[in-house]
């Protein structure tokens, strides 16, 4: 099975026999429920996740009032970057990561991820291109958070669910939103309104429905 995932979902680590054949004896597929933590901040890094299936997403918390800013998703075909450079640091998890759809993810055990480092250039050019598409959209993160409204910063967060999810209509809450964006649910129920307003959003129980860009 997890010979057919990597053919699947990582084309480039299963172009190298000896590499597909390494991962596939060292590792097992989970399946995790969303809502599941699979990295907390401040632990050590014990695994690293390759998505299947699904989708989680990272974050950044903060230390004193315990608030969580979004930072990306991780999506199939992908891993979580900052568990990879912080494991080749041997250092704390800056950040933590939840399952956001229920997901099918390889784990592979921290310590022989560092051996396959160490013997498959194939493996390092894989994290550094994760660590560019990602680094890409940490900036985007920030340019939104540092250089716009929140309002605008709401309507960037919405349209990236839905591009993620492949729907214009989102199951969630005011209160989720809020948590990814480090914000008050009375705030975000505020901005919704003004974008509905706008004609951007229209907003039902449960769920929200994005407007089509012209």
């Amino acid at each position: 099975m997890i010979s057919t995932v990597l053919d699947l979902h990582f084309p480039e680590l299963a172009k190298m026999p000896r590499l597909k054949q390494e991962i596939t004896a060292i590792s097992e597929v989970k399946h995790f429920k969303a809502g599941t933590v699979i990295l907390r901040q401040g632990e050590y890094i014990k695994i690293i996740p390759l998505l299947a299936k699904g989708l989680a997403k990272v974050f950044k918390e903060e230390p004193v009032n315990g608030n969580e800013v979004l930072l990306y998703y991780i999506k199939p075909g992908e891993s979580c970057v900052m568990s990879l450079t912080t494991l080749i640091r041997n250092g704390e998890s800056q950040v933590k990561a939840v399952i956001e759809e229920d997901a099918d993810v390889v784990i592979i055990p921290a310590d022989k991820a560092l051996a396959i480092a160490k013997n498959y250039p194939k493996w390092n050019e894989f994290v550094y291109d994760l660590f560019n598409a990602k680094f890409e959209e940490l900036l985007h993160v920030i340019e939104v958070l540092t250089f716009s409204n929140k309002d605008v910063r709401l309507l960037d967060y919405l349209q990236n669910e839905a591009k993620l999810k492949k729907s214009a209509v989102l199951q969630t809450t005011h209160q989720q939103i809020a948590d990814d964006l480090g914000s008050s649910r009375e705030v975000i129920s505020r901005l919704l309104k003004k974008l509905e307003q706008q004609n951007q959003v229209q907003l039902k129980q449960g769920e929200i429905i994005l407007s089509p860009i012209i």
